[in-house]
């Protein structure tokens, strides 16, 4: 290994100190002891120069760990659409920025009956996409994604090909209810007039007004009993 600059000036120092000891005229002493003090200062400047290299680039990688351990945190995507084919059902997941991320930072998991799209890193955050309770099973193997310009579209293969979706999940199907227009007709009720009223309304009348109307009927009905 060559000798740093410093360890030059310490031998130096080193071979003054010999030459000092062995003087024996008091000037030549002087210059000596004087030379030796300059070679000292210069040897402390040195090493202060290097411990604040040193600790420069301390703080330097200390940072760049600092800014690697950045904890990214948790965002639900809420916003997209879906549409199908014959084959697929295909969700339309909106995410700005998205196609800049690596293909390792973005994953979907698919099973019979949901998905979980994640991208991960994303201006420090992770970003999840989660559909459970699909109307229809789907056939995971057959299943994929694609990375588009602020979005991603994901392609759910169907199990039953042609089949129709009505709803994306099971959730999204109202259940049936056990009203129907006709319970509002009473042959012979002396009322039938305004009851085939309702039943124009309830017939005629949008989602809201239909459970108005066969919310009234049952707490009707459930009077009419409760004052036998």
């Amino acid at each position: 290994m060559l000798p740093t600059k410093i360890d030059q000036l310490r031998s130096d120092v080193e071979e003054l100190k010999r030459l000092e000891s062995t003087a024996s005229r008091p000037h030549v002493k002087d210059i000596l002891s004087i030379e030796i003090r300059k070679l000292e200062t210069e040897i402390i400047k040195l090493m202060d120069t290097r411990s604040e290299v040193v600790e420069s680039s301390s703080m330097v990688n200390a940072s760049a760990k600092n800014n690697s351990a950045v904890k990214c945190y948790d965002v639900k995507i809420t916003n997209y659409a879906w549409d199908q084919s014959d084959k697929f059902v295909k969700l339309f997941v909106s995410l700005k920025d998205v196609h800049t991320l690596d293909k390792d930072q973005i994953s979907c998991t698919f099973a019979s009956t949901s998905i979980e799209l994640n991208a991960r890193g994303l201006e420090n955050k992770n970003f999840i996409f989660t559909i459970k309770g699909l109307l229809h099973q789907i056939e995971p193997s057959s299943s994929y994604w694609k990375v588009k310009t602020d979005s991603v579209v994901i392609f759910l293969a169907k199990v039953k090909q042609e089949t129709k979706w009505s709803h994306l999940t099971s959730n999204e199907v109202k259940p049936k209810s056990d009203f129907s227009a006709d319970d509002l007709v009473s042959n012979g009720d002396p009322t039938s007039g305004l009851m085939n009223m309702f039943k124009k309304m309830y017939e005629e009348g949008d989602d809201d007004m239909k459970r108005t109307i066969a919310k009234a009927w049952t707490e009707s009905r459930e009077k009419q009993k409760m004052d036998f």
